[in-house]
Parts: C-alpha cells; structure tokens; sequence
C-alpha cells in the first residue's frame, strides 16, 4: 500500500520546502494519503485479508495521525 509510505515522505519533503503555504500542501496531501489508507484497511478486511482485531488497531493508530497532521497544520496559522 502505497499511501502508507506517502504520509510520512510528504510530511517530510513539505518540511523542507521554503514556505509555509507549500508545507501545508503537503500536509493536505498526507492527510489525504492517511484517509486512502483508511479505506483501503477497510476495503482489505471486506475482501477477508485483514482480521477485525487488526483493522480496528490499524484504524485506531490513522485516526491518531490524521489528528497529529490536523494539529500541525493549525500551528502553522493558515
């Protein structure tokens, strides 16, 4: 699952770029990668390849993060 490795590699390539504005950006777009991988854990325990117990932890820990993304974008005053 892709959108597992692009929350934290585009949190980390906003960090670096030169404005807030573009941070942002990249913010946006993990949290969008956060909320694709939500639904594809979901999508996964419908097919029968995840378990309930898994999928609710999974679920449990992307909510965590969508609400660490979401605080760091209120920091950021925009």
């Amino acid at each position: 699952m892709r959108s597992a490795i692009s929350i934290p590699s585009n949190i980390a390539e906003g960090c670096g770029r030169k404005s807030v504005k573009e941070f942002n950006q990249f913010l946006s777009i993990s949290m969008g990668s956060a909320f694709e991988l939500e639904t594809q854990m979901i999508l996964a325990f419908e097919f029968g390849y995840v378990e309930k117990p898994i999928l609710d932890q999974v679920i449990t820990l992307l909510n965590e993060i969508q609400k660490m993304i979401n605080g760091l974008q209120k920091s950021l005053g925009i």
